[in-house]
This record gives structure tokens, sequence and C-alpha cells, in this order.
């Protein structure tokens, strides 16, 4: 059992306090307003939530809820501080993490002067950098302790939808826990000890960026539906029927498939049928700014990487990859193709390798691009890996051609893996608990 006090008695904190305590913990909840305390205090949420009022009554009656608007009185009580204040937007649509570093400041100063040990647990949905850059300091200066040893600061980010919160609570699709170490994880990992889902440990900023990136995909996903639908109700069918059918495939629409960070999208298909629905759209006056936002994203994220290129100083470059999918030539809008014809018209000395490219059998739609972007591929084409190796200063890797072949162990300069090093950093991976 665990002694667990919740700041914020608003949706998430309330619901919170409800499960933790029929799960078996002590709870103290505290609020600076003192009519939740109350109404908390009278065994009644604060907030309206199907089923919330029977778990605080029985968590009242058995004595394992109680409120308080004392910070101070609530820390002395507990060993762990889950925050759930609220995180609004400024006018700017920046963060206001106000409310959570007074909180968190209070319970540093609760805690200054004594020899406790204590978990603090941010649930309040905050972008990656608040936690590591503004609050972990201000508690090591409330606190007069260094972070890590009796004082821990940890996120625990959560999946709660109003009007379904308990059964979101209960069944999560996983329990994220950003932690600097081991003994802080475990402390919020045991709050949720009878819960079945799979735990999740990872570093404090990537648990935080996950919230985010779970609720813009929401919002993506409505969008694009409803941009879907307008677009049919336009050509005379049915938006609903068309968007069932698209998520009857769980292979590549409503799976893992694409969602996976790396480089540019290309090919034949999909930057063609983007500009054709676009171009529908414009044609009939509609204003469907999330597929339209598409194409412009795709290409920003190239000049990314020749940025990136850029900044690396190296003027002699091998790429390794040209087609835009490895087993196949095709070059039509291939994001490598594309990133080439940028590179070589900027004076850099290229070298390109692809085992399944051959210039002289190039044909069709295939010839007439590379004759359009890349007149002088013949000329920069090798074929061997050894020869691109030999050129190079610096190596792009753009294809899976070629991972049978461990070009890194091989080759001592510079490489730049387009399909990872854009979008992921050298911190180690999330592990499974």
């Amino acid at each position: 059992m665990s002694r667990v006090a919740i700041f914020g008695l608003g949706y998430v904190g309330c619901v919170s306090a409800g499960c933790l305590s029929r799960d078996g913990h002590q709870v103290v909840g505290v609020d600076v307003s003192e009519e939740k305390v109350a109404t908390i205090l009278a065994g009644v949420a604060p907030v309206s939530e199907p089923g919330l009022d029977d778990l605080i009554l029985q968590g009242v009656e058995r004595g394992s809820i109680t409120a308080t608007t004392s910070l101070a009185e609530a820390v002395a009580a507990t060993d762990v501080a889950l925050i759930t204040v609220g995180t609004p937007s400024a006018r700017d649509g920046s963060v206001n993490a106000s409310a959570v570093e007074r909180v968190v400041r209070g319970i540093g100063e609760a805690l200054a002067g004594t020899d406790r040990e204590y978990t603090v647990v941010i649930r309040s949905t905050l972008l990656p950098g608040i936690l590591e850059e503004r609050l972990g300091p201000a508690l090591d200066e409330a606190s007069g302790f260094r972070l890590g040893r009796q004082i821990r600061l940890c996120n625990n980010p959560e999946f709660l939808r109003e009007a379904t919160a308990i059964r979101d609570y209960d069944k999560p699709p996983f329990i994220v826990v950003g932690a600097d170490c081991e003994e802080a994880a475990a402390d919020v990992l045991a709050l949720y000890a009878g819960i079945a889902a799979e735990r999740i440990v990872t570093d404090t900023r990537a648990a935080g960026l996950v919230k985010y990136a779970c609720n813009a995909f929401h919002a993506v996903k409505v969008a694009f539906a409803n941009e879907i639908g307008t677009l049919a109700q336009v050509l005379g069918t049915d938006g609903d029927r068309v968007m069932d059918i698209v998520c009857r495939d769980t292979r590549l629409n409503i799976s893992k498939a694409y969602l996976k960070p790396g480089f540019a999208f290309g090919g034949s298909c999909l930057p063609k049928d983007l500009r054709a629905l676009n171009r529908l759209a414009e044609r009939e006056a509609l204003d469907t700014r999330m597929l339209a936002s598409v194409l412009p994203s795709n290409e920003a994220h190239l000049q990314r990487a020749v940025a990136a290129i850029e900044d690396r100083g190296q003027r002699r470059i091998g790429l390794v990859g040209l087609s835009f999918k490895p087993g196949t030539d095709d070059l039509r809008e291939s994001p490598m193709a594309r990133l080439a014809e940028i590179l070589y018209g900027r004076g850099y000395d290229l070298r390109i390798y692809d085992p399944y490219v051959r210039v002289s059998g190039l044909v069709g739609s295939n010839l007439s691009y590379v004759d359009q972007h890349l007149p002088h591929l013949s000329a920069l084409m090798v074929d061997s890996p050894a020869a691109v190796l030999e050129h190079a200063d610096l190596l792009l890797l753009g294809s899976d051609a070629v991972d049978n072949l461990d070009l890194r162990a091989v080759f001592r300069g510079d490489v730049f893996d387009l399909r990872r090093d854009l979008t992921s950093t050298p911190r180690d991976a999330a592990i499974a608990v």
C-alpha cells in the first residue's frame, strides 16, 4: 500500500483518488478550493463522472480518502505526490505551468530540513523540457536537496477521457513512466499493481511527448475523417461508408504501418494522389487544410535533411539508396532522388550507390523523371559499396537495400542515416517492464 497525496481535485485528480483508494492505497486529496475539499470530505465527487461518487463515498467511509487545503499536511502524511493540477494554454498558445511549479516548490519547502525520501510524480500534461529545466531546479532549490537521492521527480501521463475516465483508468492502452532511476519508476508502477496493462519505463522527455503525440494523433484522425467526408459529399458518395471501408484495413491503415519517424515519403502514388485530392478541393472551393498541409510538411522534412547535411560541412558525399523503396528501381518522386538533385545543384561532389538501380535499364516514366531531374545520374552512380565508401567523407544512408552490409563498421568518416538520425537521439529506447 502506498500513501499518496494528489494535488488538484479536478477530473484527473478525483478519478485517480477514487481508483487508488479502491485499489488499497491511502489517499490525501489537496486543493486550494475549500469547497472542493469539503465536498470530498462529505463523500461526494466535486466533478461529474459516471461511477465516481460511489468510489469517493466508499473511500471516505473506509478512511482511505481524506482531503485538505494544507500542502504541508499532505506531504507529511504521504510518501508519493501525484500532481494533477491544470496546465492551460497561455495567450500565445504555450503551456502555462505556473500552478504545477507552485505545487512543486511547496512540496520542496515542506521537505526542506527533513531526512525523508519522497517521490514527486507529474501527472499534469507538460511539454518535454518543463520538468527537466524548470520543475527539477525548482524542487532542488526549494528542498535544498539534490534530485535522485532523497527526492525523486518523474512523470506519469494519463490517458483518461471524460465520461469514461474510470474505465480508461482500469483498462489503459499502457502505463508510461518517465524516470531517471529505477527506484522512482518502481514507486509509480506500484500504484498500478492491480491494473493489467503493458508497463513502459522511458526517459521523462519521451514520456511527456507521448501524451501530446496521442492527443495530436486523435485530432489528426478527426480532421482527416472530416475532410474525406467533405470531399465524399461533393463527389456524391457517403463519407461514413468510405471511412468505414478505410478502417477495415488493419494491415496498413489502422496499424503501426507508416507511423515510424524516418525520411520523407515519395513514390508514384502518395504525392500524385494527394495533389489530385487537393486540386479537387480547390476546384470546389473547399478548405481542406489538413490534406493541403501534407505535401508541404513532407518537403519541409526533406529540407531539414539538407540543412543537417550542410551543417556537417563535408563536400564529398556518398548516398546509399536512390529509389523510393528498396527492391525497386522506381525513382519517381523518390525523396532520395530529390535530395540528390538538391545536393548536386548546390555543388556537392556526390556519388550514389543503389543495387537495384541501373541507369541503362530505366524506361518510360522512370527514365523521363531522371532526364528531367537528374540528367547527370549516370556519372553519379557507382556499381559497388566500396566505390561509394572510397569517395565519401560523409555517408548518407537512405535505403534498407544494403542493411545486410555493416557500412558503419568499414567506413571511418561521418555517417548520417536519413531514416533515423533526423528524428531520434542517442538516448536509450523505452524499456517494456
